[in-house]
């Protein structure tokens, strides 16, 4: 389901239990409303915010931007349903290859996006400011 400008207060939650530099609300709304490039979804559980991800559609290319799963339905495959939905998404509007960051410590994100197809193609050293992580760069080709 499409991310609206309600569904706000949920996903803050989300983000400040999700990392340790969460986007701002403002952020979401400029994205939401400024940026023809970018594509939101969300995964409800009724009418609860169980994950979201966001995208830029690029010709035919899409950057996912940044997703999330509320870490009360963590381990429960959700955030393979919203990656999933969010290439059939891209898919639909012609788009042909998925890019993403990942930080290079987080395994259990580089596990299912590896299981989803994802190839890893590089690297940004420290991407992450907030401990000068890096990030593995990481490709799909549909």
């Amino acid at each position: 389901m499409p991310m609206l400008i309600e569904d706000l207060d949920q996903i803050q939650e989300i983000e400040s239990l999700s990392f340790t530099i969460p986007w701002s609300r403002e952020a979401f709304v400029q994205e939401l409303t400024a940026n023809r490039f970018a594509h939101y979804i969300t995964v409800r559980d009724n009418s609860r915010v169980a994950a979201y991800g966001g995208m830029w559609l690029i010709l035919n290319e899409a950057h996912i931007t940044n997703l999330a799963v509320h870490p009360e339905y963590r381990r429960k495959g959700i955030g393979k349903i919203l990656i999933r939905g969010m290439i059939e998404y891209g898919i639909s509007r012609k788009i042909d290859s998925f890019t993403l960051e990942v930080r290079a410590s987080n395994h259990i994100a580089l596990k299912l996006y590896e299981d989803l197809g994802f190839v890893k193609a590089g690297i940004r050293k420290g991407y992450y400011s907030d401990i000068n992580e890096d990030a593995i760069i990481m490709w799909l080709e549909v």
